[in-house]
């Protein structure tokens, strides 16, 4: 799933419950409105700055207490990085590309020593550098969100019941060597801007495309926004579809909109209470859908959700940020309270935990926003739309004196 933006806006695990237990609640920051979580970065200036006072590092021993599903992540970021193309995003700062892969080689062998969490800690400090986000204030400070992968009910035509389609990419979309929509190119050979939402929409120009059909207006909205989706047919399969293109636009929030026309309270803004408004009100999806110029196409996929890396993403451990100015594959740490599922409901508690910088979104743009993939299904979808908190980021990069010596390849 190449994501188009966060969520609009399930952790069963006992381990995880355990860890939060022993950690002191404390209640999300209020929202300031004067606060520009998109903010871009001044020109020429990176979004990690080295830590260099002991006392600025943040607490590791949390985060390695919880290392579920750690190392697959990690392995799909190694993938990611021994293909040729992933060279061409490096160095990041003063981070070329094999000191990004001996970090996460080095991080994956003391997963693998069975170390307590409290070690770990210690002989991380002890190897990596730590790296903090300037966030969108330069002080750190950085909004999460979450995303995940819808289950809907899907048909491969259309009937009284399935009208709204999903589309394949249509002939002629150009893009770049690194994915970026370029436009259509036209039967004069010249490349021109794709239309906008509502006159893709409307002027039938997509009709043949049709991937697949969704029974439910802003359900296929969803789809969009997330990337992508299980679909379960008529005879229980479930299918995946996934990101294949976008129409080259920016994102407009639509729950903005709804706080911005007063449809919905700004404290009171998830996607379970637009999904309540809109099936309230199915005469005004189109509305404000079409407010968000952005579109997006959809392929067949098979497998899990991949992200823009091309590789799987792992619930809690993929994280999705402009890719312009975070490094990709890399190791992160969250450090923010986050939406979290227990015997009695959803509360909001400290975390901290690892992940993989693996994916990116169209509304997920500069160093002020962070976006956190949180699984698949309902229960998934009530994560994502809780979470929308503000908390710190940062990155782990083995210490210079600590990578190994090069492998010098032999020549004639």
């Amino acid at each position: 799933m190449k994501r188009t933006v966060t969520c609009l806006l399930v952790l069963p695990c006992v381990a995880l419950a355990l860890v939060l237990a022993g950690c002191p609640k404390k209640t999300p920051q209020p929202m300031g409105m004067e606060e520009d979580f998109d903010r871009p970065l001044p020109p020429g200036e990176l979004a990690l700055r080295k830590i260099t006072d002991p006392r600025d590092l943040p607490d590791l021993t949390r985060a390695c207490q919880f290392t579920f599903g750690l190392r697959p992540a990690i392995a799909h970021s190694l993938n990611y990085l021994a293909k040729p193309s992933s060279r061409r995003f490096f160095p990041y700062g003063e981070i070329t590309h094999r000191h990004a892969v001996e970090s996460l080689k080095a991080f994956d062998a003391i997963l693998a020593s069975g170390r307590s969490g409290e070690q770990m800690a210690g002989e991380l400090l002890a190897k990596f550098d730590v790296y903090t986000s300037v966030g969108w204030d330069g002080s750190g400070t950085v909004l999460f969100t979450s995303y995940y992968t819808p289950i809907f009910n899907a048909s491969a035509t259309p009937s009284s019941v399935y009208r709204f389609p999903l589309y394949k990419p249509p002939a002629g979309l150009m893009k770049d060597a690194d994915g970026n929509v370029l436009g259509m190119k036209g039967p004069d050979g010249v490349i021109r801007r794709m239309p906008a939402r509502r006159e893709l929409d409307s002027s039938g120009m997509l009709k043949g495309n049709e991937l697949v059909w969704l029974a439910d207006a802003f359900e296929a909205y969803i789809a969009h926004v997330q990337g992508s989706a299980k679909l379960r047919m008529p005879d229980g399969r479930l299918v995946t579809v996934g990101y294949a293109a976008n129409n080259g636009h920016e994102y407009v929030s639509v729950g903005k909109e709804l706080v911005a026309d007063g449809k919905i309270a700004r404290n009171q803004l998830s996607l379970a209470s637009m999904i309540a408004y809109f099936r309230a009100h199915p005469g005004e999806v189109d509305a404000y859908v079409w407010r968000n110029p952005r579109y997006v196409f959809f392929a067949a996929s098979s497998g899990p959700p991949h992200g823009c890396l091309n590789e799987p993403v792992t619930t809690k451990r993929t994280i999705a940020t402009d890719k312009e100015v975070y490094p990709r594959a890399c190791l992160a740490m969250i450090d923010a309270p986050l939406p979290m599922r227990h015997s009695a409901g959803i509360e909001v508690l400290p975390y901290s935990g690892f992940a993989l910088d693996q994916d990116a979104g169209g509304a997920i743009r500069a160093p002020g926003r962070c976006d956190i993939y949180v699984g698949v299904g309902d229960k998934a979808g009530e994560l994502a739309g809780q979470t929308y908190n503000k908390g710190r980021l940062y990155y782990l990069f083995l210490k210079e004196q600590m990578l190994p010596a090069p492998v010098l390849t032999p020549t004639r």
